[in-house]
């Protein structure tokens, strides 16, 4: 294995030209044939539909009718109200009238929500856990003793709580979720909290109510006759299940990328801001989710209408054909690999910070794998610089100590007295195994490849800046200084994380490299440089690639699986594992062009392959 120094060139480090920048594709949409005209928009339309849809369910002489309408956690209760309005419905039942009440939820979850400001425990609950028993029987009671007229039922549990003529599942994204935590607009699930700080209420959603929701629907989820898409409030969508069934399929089976999810950040930088076409008037953008399927979404373009669901409902109900029979036996139906940018071009530094290891957060919070990462360097400035690992001979107690006296009000964290800080550039590769301490430098942008459970970032020294919200950010010396691994110093950080290029293999007008991931994490990386067609293969895993050199690139399939689909320059693609074949290829203006993607995917248990076709 050849490590590259950092003063040897490697391929392009420009960004692509100012014209390509605007290509890149805010809301990127995955095209689902033969259901034109089966979306509804508005509450007129969807009004219509239901009531005819209702018309042909009636119960003997008295014409009985009941529609379900389930809900995931963060659907306005007002919405009941406009919905039973638009299907003239004569009994409108809320499901959240046989909730415990807030104070014995509060309670309920406490071990999960825990004391602790930003983590919790992953939560075992059941949606049932949520409810009264002898409030459900009075409900059901209710439902049942109506004889004639249309009966909607709607909420959480709604399609467990009554025998439905025609069942509606209304779905909303995290992304929309996070903004509605934000704006003080809902409260978590059963609870009475809406104005209670949004960080806390994101992270009791993530522990517990999306756990516990998520549970629910895929007990759901296939029985459900219509999907509700109610992320804008005033431009609803409803899709016969059919249509989203095989929305599902088509994200299954061929290359698609979720819509990207930006925010401001106290380190945030300039550079999204012109490459991804973003507000200029912006303060900043530090991050941005664009493959982290527990947060993004996907759009579903059936031809008269785009309708958004979570990006989740594609690895919880087709998790075998998207992950892969390999990745499913180890991880379940969770998507394993998380790819976000990370921008401080004309920012700060990231906070100093160290993630668990796996003993420690399977133990402590009942995760069963880690957040090993690594950061890609898409472009820096001169200067530019990463924060890897310990200086030989750090003494534990004095470094911990230093971190301490700083967030004291002590003399600022020397973070250079202790920590490595390595020059970076462009296409430079650091790997970053979990309990190694690290962060980005200012005047970079990142691709952050990593795993996904959750944001288990342990900060140790945040620059003694304030949070967005004018606040100290937390910081968690306790938990960090747990899992540091002081044997992770210099030279080893020089031999282990830092530039591992690997030749694997090369054709006509291309060449393949190992970039990492270290022996430690799970996660293989690949780069591929080419001017000419690469053959790839998805191996029976899912494979995720960002283009990092060139204006735009192409996917096809040999076997015309899929149709070509263009990736533009720092796009993320999700390639499915049933893909199997495809090719890479310069696209558009990039043609004669070097291009170059880096690709993650799952190590197998004795994982050695080139990426090609066997």
């Amino acid at each position: 294995m050849t490590t590259r120094p950092s003063d040897d060139p490697l391929g392009p480090t420009k960004l692509p030209p100012r014209s390509a920048r605007s290509a890149y594709r805010r809301s990127p949409r995955v095209q689902v044939a033969g259901h034109a005209d089966s979306c509804r928009v508005g509450w007129p339309s969807i009004g219509d539909e239901l009531r005819a849809r209702l018309a042909t369910h009636r119960r003997g002489s008295g014409g009985k009718v009941v529609l379900a309408v389930d809900t995931y956690p963060g659907v306005s209760d007002e919405t009941a109200d406009v919905l039973a309005g638009e299907v003239h419905a004569d009994h409108l039942v809320r499901t959240a009238a046989a909730f415990a009440p807030p104070d014995a939820i509060a309670e309920l979850v406490a071990p999960d929500v825990t004391e602790d400001p930003v983590f919790g425990r992953v939560s075992g609950l059941s949606l049932w856990d949520f409810f009264l028993p002898a409030a459900v029987d009075r409900l059901r009671r209710e439902v049942a003793s109506v004889s004639e007229g249309l009966v909607v039922v709607f909420g959480a549990g709604a399609a467990s709580l009554c025998d439905p003529d025609l069942l509606v599942y209304a779905d909303l994204a995290r992304r929309e979720l996070v903004l509605r935590f934000r704006r003080d607009q809902i409260s978590n699930l059963a609870a009475d909290n809406r104005h209670e700080d949004w960080s806390a209420q994101y992270k009791r959603a993530w522990f517990v109510d999306w756990r516990v929701a998520d549970r629910h629907k895929r007990e759901v989820f296939e029985r459900a006759d219509l999907f509700l898409d109610l992320n804008d409030p005033d431009e609803p969508k409803l899709a016969p299940a059919a249509a989203v069934a095989d929305g599902l399929s088509r994200a299954a089976t061929s290359p698609w990328t979720p819509v990207p999810f930006f925010d401001p950040a106290p380190w945030g930088g300039q550079w999204m801001k012109e490459v991804c076409g973003l507000d200029p008037e912006a303060v900043n953008y530090g991050w941005c989710f664009n493959c982290v399927p527990e947060e993004n979404s996907v759009l579903f373009d059936f031809g008269d209408a785009v309708m958004e669901l979570p990006a989740l409902d594609v690895v919880l109900f087709r998790a075998p054909q998207l992950l892969g029979e390999d990745v499913v036996s180890r991880f379940g139906a969770e998507f394993p690999i998380r790819f976000d940018f990370l921008d401080t071009m004309g920012g700060g530094n990231l906070s100093f910070q160290v993630h668990p290891l796996t003993p420690y957060i399977r133990d402590t919070f009942g995760m069963a794998y880690t957040q090993d990462e690594s950061y890609y360097l898409l472009d820096a400035e001169p200067g530019a610089t990463v924060y890897l690992g310990l200086q030989e001979g750090v003494d534990p107690d004095e470094m911990l100590g230093a971190l301490r006296a700083a967030q004291a009000n002590g003399p600022p964290f020397d973070a250079e007295r202790f920590v490595n800080r390595w020059p970076a550039r462009a296409h430079d590769h650091f790997l970053i195994p979990a309990g190694t301490v690290h962060c980005s430098g200012a005047d970079s942008m990142v691709l952050e490849i990593s795993a996904t459970p959750y944001l288990f970032t342990f900060k140790l020294w945040d620059w003694g800046r304030m949070g967005l919200d004018g606040r100290p950010r937390p910081i968690h010396l306790r938990h960090g200084g747990e899992v540091i691994c002081w044997d992770r110093t210099t030279e080893w950080v020089r031999r282990n994380l830092i530039n591992r290029v690997e030749p694997v293999a090369a054709g006509d007008g291309w060449r393949e490299e190992r970039t990492g991931l270290h022996q430690l994490e799970f996660i293989e990386t690949r780069r591929h440089w080419f001017d000419a067609t690469v053959p790839r293969h998805t191996g029976g895993t899912v494979n995720v690639l960002c283009v990092v050199a060139g204006e735009q690139v192409v996917l096809e399939s040999p076997t015309a699986r899929f149709e070509p689909y263009p990736v533009n320059y720092a796009e993320v693609v999700i390639v499915p594992a049933a893909v199997g074949p495809y090719t890479v290829r310069p696209h558009g203006p990039a043609v004669g062009s070097t291009c170059a993607t880096v690709t993650a995917f799952v190590r197998g248990r004795s994982d050695d392959r080139s990426g090609l076709a066997p």
